[in-house]
């Protein structure tokens, strides 16, 4: 019988730091991938369809944001001098970042000088970044677990819409919502469960990527999926810096970005936290001012290279939570993959023919778990004070808004509408106001569990 235990690690060596067998690396950092990508795919899409650009350009943008989001992974995972937090985070582009960039773009002449104006806003945002993280990584005081905890289910809660619609079909089906979508989903979310339930440590593992790549394979054997992209994709496609020219700066654009930066810092502090609970690794302020300046480095090489502002990815920090990998080098070679796949157009087209409703499948667990690891953060906090508790439910209700309502923001100002527009920026954004009233600036300290009368238990049938 094959042994599915993990190798033997040498002495002292902690389980972040191991370095597993290349097999094993490859197979686990292209789960990552896997779990990545159509994250990192739909924001250029949404960019392209909203300024207008075309396919030709739409291509390059996805490409571009491949070999960056690899190149910025890497940075982060592996490290180098004081950047990189050297956890397993992969990094991709924010999806905060969404709607200021389409309010940029939008009052360009054309695509084209959009996506200038972008570039020069991210490469300063990126290097303001930069140049703040020795402060930012400081005032952790500013994000307490209420915070923290509050933000990373925010973003589960917001993140699972996107799923659940994936595993409808994807917004753009004809046939949204059908039963085959709804069975192609469930059919591979329910392979996923059964293999957990095997318990077989290795199997368990991997149980992302089988689930995905057996969604898939049933899709195509019953005709409902094709590779045509692929024979239609071009082998070879090189980045290259400033490929669409000279960067533009404007004020307005690089306020807007700097907004969408200060965001991804809580973003970037509550992942990186929370990825050091899942692996046993304490977090220092040293390691968050490393994993801040590693997000300042990634979104300048963003802006250089054609791509967008970089931040951790909370749905990979949920993928190392359900299969309790944790070596770092994991994420590294899912950088090397990343990179590979943006320089080689036909090979990526392989892991986009993944179906909408398969991948949907998987991520309802993916993104599920992402709000769990929130919940757990709170449970660090005394929720039975009354101010945790309000800044919980009113931010998770804050955050909820964009989600029922879309059009919440129309008719305020671009600058204030790029925030209302995002879920996870305004839930985000409340969190932090709201703990800076109740438990930063009020005068009178909270009371401690002692002081707390404990409830009565109700005597009512």
């Amino acid at each position: 019988m094959a042994d599915d235990s993990p190798p033997t690690r040498p002495a002292g060596t902690h389980p972040v730091d191991e370095v597993l067998p290349v097999p094993r690396l490859a197979l686990y950092g292209f789960q990552h991938v896997l779990a990545f990508y159509a994250g990192a795919v739909v924001i250029p899409i949404l960019l392209a369809g909203a300024l207008g650009l075309s396919d030709q350009q739409l291509i390059y943008l996805i490409n571009a944001d491949l070999f960056t989001c690899g190149i910025a992974t890497i940075i982060q995972s592996l490290g180098f001098w004081k950047v990189g937090v050297r956890l397993p985070i992969v990094q991709g582009v924010t999806f905060t970042a969404v709607a200021p960039m389409i309010a940029i773009g939008q009052g360009a002449e054309n695509g084209t000088a959009a996506l200038l104006a972008i570039y020069g806003a991210t490469m300063t945002a990126g290097l303001l970044i930069l140049l703040l993280a020795p402060f930012l990584g400081r005032v952790l005081w500013l994000f307490p677990p209420v915070v923290t905890g509050t933000v990373l289910t925010i973003m589960g809660l917001v993140l699972l819409p996107n799923a659940i619609t994936d595993a409808a079909g994807g917004a753009g089906a004809e046939d949204f919502g059908s039963w085959k979508h709804l069975g192609y989903a469930g059919g591979t979310l329910l392979f996923i469960l059964a293999l957990y339930r095997l318990r077989r440590p290795f199997i368990s593992s991997i149980a992302v990527l089988l689930g995905l790549v057996g969604g898939t394979l049933v899709s195509f054997a019953l005709g409902d999926t094709d590779f045509d992209q692929v024979g239609e994709s071009a082998w070879l496609g090189v980045t290259t810096p400033f490929h669409f020219g000279t960067p533009t700066f404007q004020i307005g654009a690089i306020l807007a970005m700097m907004l969408v930066m200060m965001v991804t810092v809580v973003e970037t502090v509550g992942d990186s936290k929370a990825t050091g609970e899942i692996v046993g690794k304490e977090v220092t302020d040293d390691d968050i001012t490393r994993a801040l300046r590693a997000d300042g480095v990634s979104t300048f090489l963003g802006g250089t290279l054609n791509a967008f502002p970089y931040t951790c990815f909370a749905q990979n920090v949920g993928l190392v939570r359900l299969t309790g990998v944790r070596s770092r080098y994991v994420v590294v070679a899912a950088g090397v993959i990343m990179m590979i796949l943006g320089l080689f157009p036909k090979a990526a087209a392989y892991v986009a023919a993944i179906p909408p409703d398969v991948l949907g499948g998987a991520a309802i667990a993916m993104f599920g778990t992402v709000a769990v690891v929130g919940i757990q953060t709170l449970a660090q906090a005394d929720l039975r004070q009354e101010r945790n508790s309000l800044i919980v439910a009113i931010s998770i209700g804050m955050a909820l808004l964009p989600t029922t309502l879309p059009d919440f923001g129309e008719s305020m100002p671009r600058d204030v509408a790029a925030v209302l527009d995002s879920g996870i920026t305004l839930g985000s954004l409340t969190a932090i106001i709201l703990n800076l009233v109740f438990n930063v600036l009020t005068r009178t300290p909270p009371p401690g569990p002692e002081e707390i009368p404990a409830t009565e238990p109700s005597t009512a049938a």
